[in-house]
C-alpha cells in the first residue's frame, strides 16, 4: 500500500478533520462526526483510510492526553473500517445511503460494549464490574447510535465531494 504525497496530505487533512469534528461538537456527549468520515473515506480510499484514522487518532492522544480512554481508540475505529470495506462497492443508490448510515449507528450502539474491556482489565474489573460499566453506558451507547444514524445523511454528500477531490 504506497501513499503518494497528495493522498499523504489529502489523508492527513482528512484526519485533522476528524479531530476538529470531534473538537467541535464535544458540548453534545457522544455525538461526533468520526464515524462518518471513517465511513466516507473508507469508501473511497479503501485500505489507505486507515492512514486519516490514525491521524485522528494521534491527534486525539496529543491533544487530550494519552489516557487510558486513548489505548481503546487504537482498535475501537477499526471494526467500522472493517465493516465499511466488506459492503459490496456496487450497492444500488436507492439503497446505499441507508446502508452506510446503518453501518455508522451499529458502530455507535455498540461503541460501549467494544470500548470496555481494556480500560476494565487495566482497572481490574472482574467481568461483572465490565458488564455493568457496559449497561451504565447504554444510554450514551443509545444516544451515540442515533446521532450516527442522522449524521449519517452526511456520508453520500462527503463521498461525492471526496470523489471529486480524489479525482482531480
Amino acid at each position: 500500500m504506497k501513499l503518494t504525497v497528495r493522498e499523504i496530505c489529502v489523508l492527513g487533512l482528512l484526519g485533522a478533520l476528524m479531530y476538529v469534528s470531534k473538537a467541535a461538537l464535544a458540548f453534545v456527549p457522544t455525538v461526533h462526526l468520526v464515524g462518518v468520515l471513517i465511513v466516507a473515506i473508507t469508501v473511497i480510499f479503501r485500505r489507505k483510510a486507515l492512514f486519516a484514522i490514525y491521524v485522528f487518532v494521534l491527534l486525539s492522544g496529543m491533544f487530550d492526553g494519552f489516557g487510558v480512554w486513548w489505548f481503546s481508540y487504537l482498535y475501537i475505529w477499526l471494526p467500522l473500517w472493517g465493516a465499511t470495506m466488506l459492503l459490496p462497492k456496487n450497492i444500488k443508490s436507492t439503497v446505499r445511503p441507508f446502508v452506510y448510515m446503518s453501518v455508522c449507528a451499529l458502530h455507535g450502539f455498540l461503541y460501549g460494549v467494544m470500548y470496555a474491556p481494556l480500560p476494565a482489565v487495566i482497572s481490574g474489573l472482574n467481568l461483572e464490574g465490565m458488564l455493568a460499566w457496559i449497561i451504565a453506558g447504554l444510554p450514551y451507547d443509545i444516544i451515540h447510535g442515533t446521532s450516527n444514524f442522522l449524521c449519517g445523511l452526511l456520508i453520500s454528500p462527503i463521498i461525492y465531494v471526496l470523489k471529486n477531490v480524489n479525482t482531480k
